[in-house]
């Protein structure tokens, strides 16, 4: 179940409470695909996860300002669990990190990153990172998606 976005000193729009909440993605889509962009940025996000779990990632954690109380987000922020996924498997956007991620962002609307890969030069995993919020440096939350379980995300 996704909580209610919260108010953080320092933020500019409402957050998910502390804490990596589960949640599948019908219930992400009901809950953030509330516009025509937001419906847009969710169909790569499903994509991209059908895309990973035939790679064998079992979970993702999902972020950004779509998970926000922001309007009209830019795009969505993944970290996906890497343990059990065979890397040829992938499309090769994921891992290109050039150019601000614009290729990523091309082919699914968001960036994804491995969720034990070094985030900062302070050595925080991308999991530890996407738990600050970016403007006050404040913890909040994000989403956590199960691939392998979740009903949206039909078995190939």
């Amino acid at each position: 179940m996704i909580p209610e976005l919260i108010d953080v000193t320092g933020a500019p729009w409402p957050v998910l409470p502390a804490g990596v909440h589960k949640a599948d993605l019908a219930e992400i889509a009901a809950a953030f695909g509330i516009n025509q962009w937001r419906r847009r940025l969710f169909d790569g996000l499903l994509e991209a996860s059908r895309v990973l779990k035939a790679a064998g990632c079992a979970r993702l954690y999902l972020d950004g300002s779509y998970v926000t109380g922001k309007p009209i987000p830019e795009d969505y922020d993944v970290c996906w669990d890497p343990v059990g996924v065979v890397g040829r498997l992938l499309p090769r956007v994921f891992g290109d990190f050039s150019n601000g991620r614009a290729a990523q962002k091309a082919v699914y609307g968001g960036e994804f990153f491995p969720s034990s890969a070094a985030a900062n030069t302070i050595g925080k995993t991308f999991l530890e990172f996407f738990q600050l919020e970016r403007y006050s440096g404040n913890r909040k939350g994000i989403l956590e998606v199960e691939l392998m379980t979740d009903p949206m995300i039909k078995s190939r």
